[in-house]
């Protein structure tokens, strides 16, 4: 019997491109033999030492861009990285497709969590094990990139991909196999087309 191959991914559950990255990522799981390890990272984090914060350039949206990175950290601390995985996919349903931004309760009772774990988005409990997380996956790749980081054991580490829809079945698999050589190129660095390429419909 074969190992599965080890994927560890990074995500802020509130980025659009990176949840659909992570459908893309239950695809893999899927149609080839990946274990997915997932792991939280934040745009607030990385943009905290910028005058503008591109993602919220009014500083309007604080703790909502904070609060869900912050109860995934939770999940993760107290449920591991399997659980963590579920609650994305329920989280994102309600954020991403139905524009649900105080569904962390119900998001966390669609996973089979705890709800009171919603409680932590309001606090700065688990801002340090955020950073924490967000450091590990930016330390594989550098600084100058976003949400999200997919690093394959044994190859390596890059930011993305972005995409838009999500593949699947086999183009899912497709994606993944060239996904896992670029990453085992060690002086592989950027491939890259205008977001206008993409188109969420």
């Amino acid at each position: 019997m074969s190992t599965p191959q080890t994927a560890d991914f990074w995500f802020d559950p509130v980025c659009p491109y990176t949840w659909l990255t992570s459908r893309w990522l239950r695809e893999v799981e899927r149609v080839r033999d990946v274990a997915v390890h997932w792991r939280v990272m934040s745009l607030s984090v990385l943009n905290e030492h910028l005058d503008v914060d591109p993602e919220d350039p009014e500083g309007q949206w604080g703790d909502y861009m904070r609060g869900p990175g912050r109860v995934c950290a939770a999940v993760s601390e107290r449920h591991g990285s399997q659980a963590l995985g579920t609650y994305l996919d329920a989280l994102g349903v309600r954020l991403h497709e139905r524009g649900e931004w105080d569904g962390a309760e119900r998001a966390l009772a669609d996973a089979g969590l705890p709800t009171e774990l919603a409680a932590v988005a309001w606090t700065d409990e688990y801002d340090d094990a955020v950073r924490v997380s967000h450091e590990q996956g930016l330390a594989l790749v550098g600084p100058d990139v976003g949400t999200p980081v997919l690093s394959v054991r044994g190859a390596g580490a890059l930011f993305g991909p972005v995409v838009s829809p999500a593949p699947k079945g086999e183009a899912a698999g497709r994606l993944w196999d060239g996904v896992v050589l670029m990453a085992g190129v060690q002086d592989f660095c950027e491939l890259k087309r205008p977001y206008g390429a993409l188109d969420f419909g």
